[in-house]
């Protein structure tokens, strides 16, 4: 686990950039995440930055309430202008050094600021990757919320905390391969995953 704060704004401009570039025609197609075409990844960040976003500010309820498997995720008609919206309120909100404090809740699991930071940060990095395989765009994170999610990766990987979602068993990545491929590996994907053609 990071002990440092990281300032989202850098992430989340990538994914808005990645989202940015997704056609109407991918949508459909598939992902790295077996159940999850590219609108269901779209949705699936929607979600998750409305979650935290609030988890951030410590409104908690129905956002942060709901766990991400109780439905697929999708996306609306609006999504195009939704999600980037979305994506600055959340960078936002954990610029405060509050939101790293205390305790709050998201996915409906209590859990302390300082995790949800880190958690928020590993999904930005992981599910840009996502995005970015699924629709043949170059991917390159942001160097810090990396590296946050690499020590948040490798920490649950040492205490053998995979969970049941969509992040599975650790996939072996050569010591020396590139810190990306290190995290994703990390977080149970191939890091030479392509779409099926």
């Amino acid at each position: 686990m990071t002990d440092t704060t990281v300032d989202l704004g850098p992430q989340t401009q990538v994914v808005a950039r990645l989202a940015e570039g997704v056609t109407d025609e991918q949508l459909a197609h598939g992902t790295p995440c077996p159940r999850y075409a590219v609108r269901h990844m779209l949705g699936h960040i929607l979600g998750l930055a409305v979650a935290f976003r609030d988890a951030g500010r410590k409104e908690l309820g129905a956002n942060t309430d709901t766990s991400p498997d109780a439905a697929l995720p999708d996306i609306g008609p609006g999504w195009r202008e939704e999600l980037p919206k979305v994506l600055d309120e959340l960078a936002e909100v954990w610029r405060d050094p509050a939101a790293w404090t205390g305790m709050t809740r998201a996915g409906g699991v209590d859990l302390p600021g300082e995790v949800a930071g880190a958690v928020v940060t590993d999904e930005l990095v992981i599910h840009a990757w996502d995005l970015a395989r699924a629709t043949g765009q170059p991917y390159a994170p942001d160097p810090a919320a990396l590296e946050s999610a690499h020590a948040f990766l490798l920490a649950a990987a040492e205490e053998g905390d995979r969970g049941d979602g969509i992040f599975g068993p650790v996939v072996p990545v050569p010591p020396d391969a590139p810190l990306l491929d290190r995290t994703i590996g990390l977080s149970g994907r191939d890091p030479g995953w392509t779409r099926p053609v």
